[in-house]
């Protein structure tokens, strides 16, 4: 029996980033071979099996067939007999099928050392087309490493648009894979190289559809809104590692990609139209709870910040309420990140530091020092303690207002 260090561990090695897991494939033994030198099976598709010490990952060298529809479709060999080519050539992309020998020899029978020098995503072999998550991880990989899909590979990916091979996707997977995507250091890159391969549409058209559509004439009226919000969420993963706020921003705008061409360039009433398509994003991707949640309100109500200056304080404070900041004051805060991240993004004010957003978080720390207690202390009840608490508030808003220089 032979093992080699596989896949994402030998790529990032050549990168000369840090290496998380380690995998390994085993050629020439079997299942029961593997048992009696104590490998713990844990493998449900295909055997794989746990280091008795380093509890890493081994897997027996195996082939696939596809024999269905969508990526649970294939039935798997693994013998003795099955080669490590044979193993590396069923992976999706030359940079993850070289192999490094125990002696640190590398095996790169596909050549990806040469396509990572040169940074080109490229298939290993026409059987990339057998699985569709193939497509949600190399506009992944483009967007982690910054690197470009080669074309003959975008022809694949065109061919699975085409075949319909997408629409088997499970939407668990979608949004595990979209979730790493925004995690990564510039998130367009996910996005832009979907469109570029022609499947953005299928897989997320309530955002391919935004690219065309002119901005509003206030605020962004150089760039199209689909240029726009991919600046936006790249600001987002400056201003924040957190899921939730990326995926916030992302949303923010889908509104204007069904706005009636009788109101462009004015998007009047886009924040609904926003709401409407997050919900339906969400549903379909199974978003959780939380995370749909802060993109429901930023949809809603991203330019109340914008407008705040423009703003009563009485309405500044229905927004505050409406946003329930008061019981989760984290989340009200995520709510202005999102924010700031949408006035950044755009050519030449990515670096802007936004007033609305430092206004609109000193209006939200004075209104939250106000609380019931004292008018409790002061014998009200009731109604006229809300009464009571909502009239201090506003005061409290204008005064900041009143003193702002």
């Amino acid at each position: 029996m032979e093992t080699y260090l596989v896949g994402g561990s030998v790529r990032d090695q050549l990168l000369g980033l840090a290496i998380k897991d380690r995998d390994w494939v085993v050629v020439g033994s079997s299942p029961e071979a593997m048992l009696s030198q104590s490998y713990q099976a844990v493998g449900k598709d295909f055997p794989v099996f746990l280091h008795p010490k380093t509890h890493e990952e081994y897997a027996l060298a195996r082939t696939e067939r596809k024999t269905a529809p969508g990526y649970k479709g294939f039935t798997v060999h693994a013998a003795p007999d099955v080669t490590l080519e044979q193993d590396l050539e069923r992976r999706d992309l030359t940079i993850n099928a070289i192999a490094q020998a125990e002696d640190g020899t590398l095996i790169d029978p596909f050549n990806g050392r040469q396509d990572l020098k040169d940074k080109i995503l490229r298939h290993v072999s026409p059987a990339f087309i057998e699985d569709p998550v193939r497509v949600l991880r190399i506009a992944r990989f483009a967007a982690r490493f910054d690197f470009t899909i080669a074309d003959e590979t975008k022809q694949l990916i065109q061919q699975m648009v085409q075949n319909k091979e997408l629409d088997h996707l499970v939407p668990e997977r979608v949004w595990q894979e979209l979730t790493k995507a925004l995690a990564t250091n510039q998130p367009s890159l996910f996005f832009m190289a979907l469109r570029d391969a022609g499947a953005l549409a299928t897989l997320f058209p309530e955002i391919d559809r935004l690219f065309g559509v002119p901005q509003v004439k206030k605020w962004h009226p150089e760039i199209d809104t689909g240029i726009h919000v991919m600046m936006v969420i790249d600001q987002a993963a400056k201003l924040s590692d957190n899921i939730t706020v990326r995926f916030a921003a992302l949303c923010h705008d889908l509104g204007k990609g069904t706005t009636p061409a009788d109101i462009l360039p004015h998007h009047y009433g886009h924040e609904e139209r926003s709401v409407k398509l997050t919900k339906t994003l969400c549903q379909r991707l199974r978003v959780p709870k939380e995370i749909e949640s802060l993109a429901l309100n930023v949809a809603k109500y991203h330019t109340h910040v914008h407008l705040l200056f423009e703003m009563k304080p009485k309405t500044i404070l229905k927004v505050i309420e409406a946003l329930d900041a008061f019981r989760r004051p984290k989340r009200f805060e995520q709510y202005l990140l999102a924010a700031e991240a949408d006035a950044r993004g755009r050519p030449g004010y990515e670096d802007l530091d936004v007033p609305t957003v430092a206004a609109f978080r000193k209006y939200f720390k004075a209104v939250q020092a106000i609380t019931a207690k004292q008018f409790v202390d002061q014998g009200l009840e009731g109604v006229a303690i809300a009464e009571a608490l909502r009239k201090s508030r506003i005061t409290a808003i204008k005064q900041l207002i009143a003193d702002k220089p």
